[in-house]
């Protein structure tokens, strides 16, 4: 039997077929011939293509093959995707840094018959993936890539690593502060430029548990940065649609205040347990829920202070931007109710902790110089 025949029958018995008998015997198949390793290798790499054909980029698959399969799975595709990238077309920094952030190193290699078996579980999804709304991957990186970010990234870890609400709060105000004045600067630099960039868009995992309390928080944090969230419950993640330079602010903001929320958290149900009352699933979903919608309505009061009324025409023109390419990705989209927020003192412990982490005013931003383009 030729390798090609070995590959094709292994497909046919284990990639169509979801008990695990069919998987046994393909993987028994590809075990008892090497020879068709290379094969099995090229064919990997055409379901990868055929994933970016599909609209899914690089974080996206390794997002969902840690959900639904194990390690060895997700160092298996890190390899898969690496080698596919030589002879994929050239694509954008977002890309990139996707590629970078993919697992190093050589997958696990066990026994021929369990590699063969990691092998066909990962192509089965591979296989079955659905199409997405497809992004613009060769969107340049903002063009402010520069101290400014730098200081934000550091502002939010230490806003992450304090004990002291006080001291994350002021952190978090000040990082927040400085994502406002650089989309302004962006804004402004674009408002004078020629061409002006259109909208990007990146996908953001919204991982289990409390995916819903998760989903309402980056919609708030996106929607404070004049961005626009869609979320897909099904596949765990928000697609953002904005300016390069405020998906990155979303980005960061994002993962900072989940990890505030989770520490937060964390210290009230510790904090209820000592006083004898034990807390539940339902107590951390409504202490998120919550936080999500308190930290949404100071962020966007927050907003509101932050342009003068000479920016206003300028961040008028980036919205309506930003909403044509939301309702040209998404025609059709539908409104979730938020489930199982039904535990008083886990609203309201998360209502106080977002009062910790609010964002404080500062003076109007329209009035100060852009930076030279």
């Amino acid at each position: 039997m030729s390798t090609s025949n070995t590959v094709d029958g292994a497909f046919r018995a284990a990639l169509y077929a979801p008990s695990d008998d069919a998987l046994d015997a393909g993987a028994s198949l590809l075990a008892a011939d090497p020879a068709a390793d290379a094969e099995l290798l090229r064919r990997g790499r055409e379901f990868v293509a055929t994933a970016w054909q599909r609209g899914w980029q690089p974080a996206d698959v390794a997002r969902l093959v840690r959900r639904e399969l194990d390690e060895a799975h997700a160092q298996l595709l890190a390899a898969l995707v690496r080698a596919q990238s030589a002879d994929d077309r050239p694509r954008g920094p977002r890309w990139t840094a996707q590629l970078d952030a993919l697992p190093c190193g050589e997958p696990p290699r066990a026994d021929r018959f369990s590699h063969a078996t990691t092998v066909l579980e990962l192509y089965r999804l591979l296989l079955r993936l659905p199409a997405l709304e497809p992004l613009d991957e060769t969107a340049p990186a903002p063009r402010a890539e520069s101290r400014m970010l730098t200081r934000i990234r550091a502002l939010l870890a230490k806003a992450e690593a304090t004990g002291y609400p006080e001291e994350a709060e002021a952190l978090s105000a000040k990082a927040q502060e400085l994502m406002a004045r650089h989309s302004v600067d962006e804004a402004l630099l674009a408002a004078r430029a020629p061409a002006p960039d259109a909208p990007g868009a990146c996908r953001i995992g919204v991982e289990a548990p409390y995916e819903q309390a998760k989903a309402v928080l980056l919609d708030a944090v996106a929607t404070a940065n004049h961005c626009r969230a869609v979320w897909n419950e099904a596949l765990g993640f928000s697609t953002v649609v904005g300016f390069e330079a405020d998906l990155e602010a979303v980005e960061l903001l994002h993962a900072s205040l989940l990890v505030q929320a989770t520490t937060a958290m964390t210290g009230a149900e510790a904090a209820q347990r000592a006083g004898g009352r034990k807390r539940t699933k339902t107590f951390r979903q409504s202490f998120l829920a919550a936080y999500a919608h308190r930290v949404g309505a100071r962020l966007a009061a927050a907003a509101e202070t932050q342009v003068t009324a000479d920016l206003l025409p300028v961040l008028a023109t980036r919205d309506v931007a930003v909403t044509d390419r939301v309702d040209r990705l998404f025609p059709e989209t539908t409104t979730t109710r938020l489930r199982g927020v039904s535990d008083t003192e886990g609203w309201e412990e998360g209502a106080r902790a977002a009062d910790r982490a609010q964002v404080k005013s500062r003076p109007p931003l329209g009035r100060r110089a852009a930076p030279p383009a």
